[in-house]
C-alpha cells in the first residue's frame, strides 16, 4: 500500500469521527493537542488501524510521535506494513 493511498485512509477515518470542520484538519494538525480526539477517540483510532491495515500495536508503539497528526500516523503505519 502506497503512502498516499494509507494517509487518504486514515484522514477520511478521522474527518468521520470528529466533531470539527474537517477544513481544520491538515495532514501535520495535532489531533490530541488541539482537542479533535481525546482518549477514547485514541482507543477507537487504534482500533480501526489495527482492522484496517491488519497491523498489530505493541505497547511500545503507543507514543506521542506515533499518533499526533495524520502524517505521523501515516508514517507509523508504512513502517508497520
Amino acid at each position: 500500500m502506497e503512502t498516499l493511498e494509507i494517509k487518504s485512509v486514515v484522514r477520511k477515518y478521522i474527518e468521520d469521527n470528529v466533531f470539527e470542520h474537517n477544513d481544520k484538519i491538515k495532514d501535520e494538525t495535532l489531533i490530541f493537542r488541539e482537542g479533535f480526539f481525546d482518549s477514547m477517540g485514541f482507543v477507537s483510532l487504534i482500533s480501526f488501524l489495527e482492522n484496517d491495515f491488519h497491523i498489530t500495536t505493541l505497547d511500545g508503539d503507543i507514543v506521542e510521535e506515533n499518533f499526533e497528526s495524520i502524517d505521523a500516523i501515516t508514517k507509523y503505519i508504512s513502517s508497520k506494513l
